[in-house]
């Protein structure tokens, strides 16, 4: 009698099969912890953004709020109003032309003067998901009082303005 070697066709794709039912079951759960992973980081984006935005107004008031580009700077970076070495300059690039997201989302801000004033004194920041649905399931905004506010549930588009930004739903901390 022949002794056999090996695995049966049947073992084999017994065996395959084990581990598709097994991915099937991980793989949206690593795609949902991903997107969670995420969204964290826009929102701490936002933060960011805000806080280098306070300092920046503190440290220029006769300028005002500004642009993202304007408070990074390439290192080995000198504190200037254009290059203001407030934030990651690879987070306060991601907003222009060369920018290309960071964690799934793109990152902007807009600044903005009240009425009766001279200086930009109104500013907020948008994290968008680079694909909604797939790397981020919520957009994030902030603005000049430092609430970091999400989208309402199932959207994740850009807010569309200051005024529209507070209308978020603060995030809940």
């Amino acid at each position: 009698m022949r002794k056999q070697k090996g695995f049966s066709l049947i073992e084999l794709l017994i065996v395959v099969a084990i581990i598709l039912i097994i991915a099937a079951i991980a793989i949206p759960n690593l795609m949902r912890a991903k997107m969670a992973a995420n969204e964290s980081s826009a929102a701490a984006g936002n933060r960011t953004i805000v806080t280098g935005e306070i300092a920046y107004f503190a440290a220029y008031p006769t300028i005002g709020y500004t642009l993202m580009a304007s408070l990074g700077g390439a290192a080995p970076c000198t504190p200037l109003p254009a290059t203001a070495c407030l934030i990651d300059n690879n987070l306060a690039q991601d907003g222009t032309p060369a920018g290309s997201g960071k964690s799934g989302f793109l990152y902007s801000n807009a600044v903005q003067a009240s009425a009766g004033s001279a200086v930009p004194n109104q500013f907020y920041s948008q994290a968008v998901p680079i694909t909604g649905g797939s790397t981020g399931s919520k957009a994030f905004c902030a603005a000049d009082d430092g609430v970091v506010r999400q989208s309402p549930s199932g959207t994740w588009a850009a807010p569309g303005g200051y005024a529209a930004c507070l209308l978020w739903n603060p995030l809940a901390n």
